[in-house]
Protein backbone atom coordinates (compact mmCIF):
# COMPACT_ATOMS: atom_id res chain seq x y z
CA UNK A 1 0.00 0.00 0.00
CA UNK A 2 1.46 3.16 -1.07
CA UNK A 3 1.13 6.36 1.43
CA UNK A 4 0.33 4.63 4.45
CA UNK A 5 1.15 4.86 8.02
CA UNK A 6 0.74 4.48 11.78
CA UNK A 7 -2.48 6.68 11.58
CA UNK A 8 -3.52 4.84 8.41
CA UNK A 9 -3.39 1.41 10.65
CA UNK A 10 -5.06 2.77 13.91
CA UNK A 11 -8.17 3.25 11.13
CA UNK A 12 -7.80 0.32 9.56
CA UNK A 13 -7.99 -1.78 12.62
CA UNK A 14 -11.36 0.50 13.50
CA UNK A 15 -12.64 -0.80 10.63
CA UNK A 16 -11.78 -4.69 11.10
CA UNK A 17 -13.46 -4.20 14.67
CA UNK A 18 -16.74 -2.55 13.40
CA UNK A 19 -16.73 -6.00 10.96
CA UNK A 20 -16.28 -8.13 13.71
CA UNK A 21 -18.29 -6.33 16.06
CA UNK A 22 -21.35 -6.54 13.09
CA UNK A 23 -20.71 -10.27 12.52
CA UNK A 24 -20.83 -10.43 16.47
CA UNK A 25 -24.32 -8.39 16.52
CA UNK A 26 -25.59 -10.90 13.12
CA UNK A 27 -26.02 -7.72 11.57
CA UNK A 28 -24.62 -9.07 8.05
CA UNK A 29 -21.08 -10.00 6.37
CA UNK A 30 -18.10 -9.50 8.41
CA UNK A 31 -17.40 -5.91 6.56
CA UNK A 32 -16.32 -3.13 8.67
CA UNK A 33 -15.62 0.99 7.07
CA UNK A 34 -15.01 3.84 8.62
CA UNK A 35 -14.72 7.61 6.62
CA UNK A 36 -11.76 9.81 8.15
CA UNK A 37 -11.39 13.58 7.67
CA UNK A 38 -7.97 15.12 8.86
CA UNK A 39 -7.86 12.22 11.37
CA UNK A 40 -10.69 12.37 13.05
CA UNK A 41 -13.50 9.20 12.05
CA UNK A 42 -17.11 11.35 11.01
CA UNK A 43 -18.89 8.13 10.81
CA UNK A 44 -18.17 3.93 11.23
CA UNK A 45 -20.36 1.40 10.12
CA UNK A 46 -20.63 -2.43 9.61
CA UNK A 47 -22.25 -4.85 7.05
CA UNK A 48 -26.13 -4.61 7.75
CA UNK A 49 -27.46 -6.60 5.06
CA UNK A 50 -29.39 -8.97 7.37
CA UNK A 51 -30.41 -7.10 9.76
CA UNK A 52 -31.94 -4.36 7.75
CA UNK A 53 -33.31 -6.55 5.28
CA UNK A 54 -31.29 -4.27 2.51
CA UNK A 55 -29.35 -5.79 -0.07
CA UNK A 56 -27.57 -2.31 -0.34
CA UNK A 57 -26.71 -2.00 3.46
CA UNK A 58 -22.90 -2.96 3.24
CA UNK A 59 -20.63 -1.35 5.63
CA UNK A 60 -19.13 1.40 2.85
CA UNK A 61 -22.19 2.23 1.52
CA UNK A 62 -23.63 2.79 5.25
CA UNK A 63 -20.54 4.55 6.30
CA UNK A 64 -21.11 7.03 3.43
CA UNK A 65 -24.43 7.81 3.97
CA UNK A 66 -23.48 8.74 7.23
CA UNK A 67 -20.47 10.80 6.95
CA UNK A 68 -22.07 13.30 3.79
CA UNK A 69 -25.29 13.60 6.73
CA UNK A 70 -22.84 14.88 9.16
CA UNK A 71 -21.10 16.62 6.73
CA UNK A 72 -23.68 18.08 5.31
CA UNK A 73 -22.44 17.52 1.84
CA UNK A 74 -22.95 14.65 -0.85
CA UNK A 75 -18.62 14.32 -1.63
CA UNK A 76 -16.32 13.56 0.82
CA UNK A 77 -13.20 15.37 -0.66
CA UNK A 78 -10.83 15.76 1.85
CA UNK A 79 -11.92 12.25 2.97
CA UNK A 80 -9.96 9.02 3.17
CA UNK A 81 -11.95 5.48 3.52
CA UNK A 82 -10.91 2.55 5.54
CA UNK A 83 -12.61 -1.06 4.50
CA UNK A 84 -12.11 -4.51 5.82
CA UNK A 85 -12.63 -5.55 2.12
CA UNK A 86 -11.64 -4.69 -0.56
CA UNK A 87 -14.92 -2.91 -2.20
CA UNK A 88 -17.72 -4.81 -4.20
CA UNK A 89 -19.35 -3.54 -7.36
CA UNK A 90 -22.17 -1.85 -5.64
CA UNK A 91 -19.26 0.10 -3.17
CA UNK A 92 -16.66 0.97 -5.62
CA UNK A 93 -19.64 2.62 -7.55
CA UNK A 94 -20.63 4.31 -3.93
CA UNK A 95 -17.44 5.36 -3.50
CA UNK A 96 -16.21 7.08 -6.73
CA UNK A 97 -19.93 9.12 -6.72
CA UNK A 98 -18.37 10.22 -3.37
CA UNK A 99 -14.99 11.31 -3.82
CA UNK A 100 -12.95 10.01 -1.04
CA UNK A 101 -9.43 11.50 -1.33
CA UNK A 102 -8.20 7.92 -1.09
CA UNK A 103 -9.53 4.06 -0.12
CA UNK A 104 -7.24 2.06 2.04
CA UNK A 105 -8.22 -1.76 2.32
CA UNK A 106 -7.29 -4.54 3.98
CA UNK A 107 -8.64 -8.55 2.41
CA UNK A 108 -9.06 -8.67 -1.31
CA UNK A 109 -12.27 -9.43 -3.17
CA UNK A 110 -10.23 -13.09 -3.49
CA UNK A 111 -10.23 -13.46 0.36
CA UNK A 112 -14.00 -12.61 0.41
CA UNK A 113 -14.26 -14.65 -2.49
CA UNK A 114 -12.98 -17.51 -0.50
CA UNK A 115 -15.68 -17.12 2.41
CA UNK A 116 -18.70 -17.10 -0.19
CA UNK A 117 -18.41 -13.53 -0.53
CA UNK A 118 -18.06 -13.69 -3.86
CA UNK A 119 -18.44 -10.49 -6.70
CA UNK A 120 -17.09 -11.73 -9.65
CA UNK A 121 -20.62 -12.45 -11.35
CA UNK A 122 -21.14 -9.32 -10.97
CA UNK A 123 -18.32 -7.66 -13.27
CA UNK A 124 -18.97 -10.37 -14.92
CA UNK A 125 -22.24 -9.12 -15.53
CA UNK A 126 -21.72 -5.54 -15.84
CA UNK A 127 -19.74 -6.51 -19.00
CA UNK A 128 -22.00 -8.32 -20.97
CA UNK A 129 -24.40 -6.89 -23.48
CA UNK A 130 -27.99 -5.83 -21.44
CA UNK A 131 -29.41 -8.55 -23.83
CA UNK A 132 -27.30 -11.02 -22.01
CA UNK A 133 -27.40 -10.40 -18.44
CA UNK A 134 -28.83 -12.99 -16.36
CA UNK A 135 -31.74 -10.69 -15.06
CA UNK A 136 -34.04 -9.70 -17.67
CA UNK A 137 -33.78 -5.51 -18.45
CA UNK A 138 -36.46 -4.20 -20.63
CA UNK A 139 -36.35 -0.29 -21.93
CA UNK A 140 -39.28 1.31 -22.14
CA UNK A 141 -40.24 5.31 -22.07
CA UNK A 142 -37.17 5.97 -23.29
CA UNK A 143 -38.48 9.75 -25.05
CA UNK A 144 -40.24 10.36 -22.07
CA UNK A 145 -37.42 10.24 -19.94
CA UNK A 146 -35.44 12.31 -22.19
CA UNK A 147 -37.30 15.04 -21.52
CA UNK A 148 -36.52 15.21 -18.01
CA UNK A 149 -32.76 14.56 -18.81
CA UNK A 150 -33.24 17.57 -21.15
CA UNK A 151 -34.87 19.84 -18.38
CA UNK A 152 -32.03 18.52 -16.09
CA UNK A 153 -29.70 19.82 -19.22
CA UNK A 154 -31.33 23.25 -19.69
CA UNK A 155 -31.88 24.09 -15.85
CA UNK A 156 -28.99 25.97 -14.43
CA UNK A 157 -30.72 26.34 -10.95
CA UNK A 158 -29.93 22.41 -9.75
CA UNK A 159 -26.72 21.24 -8.49
CA UNK A 160 -24.73 19.65 -10.49
CA UNK A 161 -22.73 16.31 -9.44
Amino acid sequence: MTGTNEQDLKFMRRAIALAEEGMSRKAGGPFGAVVVRDGVVIAGCYNCVTSQNDPTAHAEVLAIREACRKLGRFQLSGCVIYTSCEPCPMCLGAIYWARPDRVVYACTKEDAAAVDFDDHFVYREIELPVEKRSILFNQLGRNEALLVFEKWKNNGEFTRY
